[in-house]
């Protein structure tokens, strides 16, 4: 028998925006993200759909030109002050040709509603390349000077590998919350993080999260059962749906088969959610009779 999940939902981790149609990897120009929302209104109409509380939004992104995602900060922070079940996460670069769109980017990180800075290298850069640094330290300073979680996305190989992207646990993650999105992002990731990494920086003290979108049908089992055996992380997993480029149905399905209905299921569907941004419940959410 399936499992359902927990009735409470809060995403931590969706998108907003539209993208340019883009030659991926060589072939005719697509648009490959089929549910991509361009308004707050398509955004809320979703999350009154699947029933979502709370949801982390931040710029789309994926086609080569960042100038694309840094535009679309401020339709994230509108949304979040329009409606307040939504988080603004703002995007923001490592790369130095960048530095003067990220600059820009951080002069925001003070506004109502905003929870989390992003960065992806998918579009350049390097945890360990030194032209980098003066923007990853600026980025998690200003998260540090905000109390805001700090994304990264990672996957298997190049620099968003863990092998990588764990550079900036080592070197950021003592105080400032840093939220490695995708588990790894793969077989190898996911084998890495579950294996001992994830594990090992949070009995270390490290602020390290993560979410279980993109993951490989073993893997959000083999978390939940490593949770239980090693008994810390629990209050360190979140549920994300990734849309557009994930999907929520398909996500919630495979973390609540893996979580079940008792308390992990709570803590990583909504309450790590709220410990994390320091929330209660919506005042425009009705309680259940």
């Amino acid at each position: 028998m399936t499992t359902r999940g927990p009735a409470r939902v809060h995403d931590a981790h969706r998108h907003l925006g539209v993208l340019p149609a883009h030659p991926f990897y060589g072939g005719p120009a697509v648009n490959p993200d089929t549910t991509a929302r361009a308004t707050i209104d398509e955004l809320l109409g979703d999350l009154d759909r699947e029933g979502t509380e709370r949801a982390l939004v931040l710029p789309n992104y994926g086609v080569p030109d960042p100038s694309t995602s840094f535009a679309l900060n401020d339709l994230v922070i509108e949304a979040a002050q329009r409606d307040e079940r939504v988080l603004a996460g703002l995007w923001t670069s490592p790369r130095p040709q960048d530095a003067a769109a990220t600059e820009k980017a951080l002069a925001l990180a003070g506004e109502r509603g905003v929870a989390a800075l992003k960065l992806s290298f998918l579009l350049g850069g390097r945890a360990d390349d030194e032209a980098c640094r003066p923007q990853l330290d600026a980025i998690f300073a200003a998260a540090r000077a905000h109390g805001l979680v700090v994304h990264v996305h990672t996957s298997p190989g190049a620099a968003s590998d863990i092998d990588e992207v764990g550079l900036l646990v080592e070197r950021y993650a003592d105080d400032v919350p840093l939220h490695l999105v995708h588990l790894g992002g793969g077989m190898s990731g996911h084998i890495k993080l579950i294996g001992h990494r994830f594990f090992d920086w949070v009995a270390a003290g490290k602020r390290v999260y993560t979410d279980t979108s993109w993951a490989i049908g073993f893997a959000p089992r083999w978390l939940a059962a490593e949770i239980e055996r090693r008994g810390i992380g629990a209050d360190r997993v979140l549920f994300a749906s990734d849309q557009p480029w994930g999907d929520f149905a398909g996500e919630h399905a495979r973390l609540a088969a893996a979580t079940g209905d008792g308390e992990l299921a709570e803590l990583v569907f909504s309450r790590n959610f709220e410990a994390l941004h320091g929330l209660g419940r919506p005042s425009n959410e009705k309680e259940s009779p």
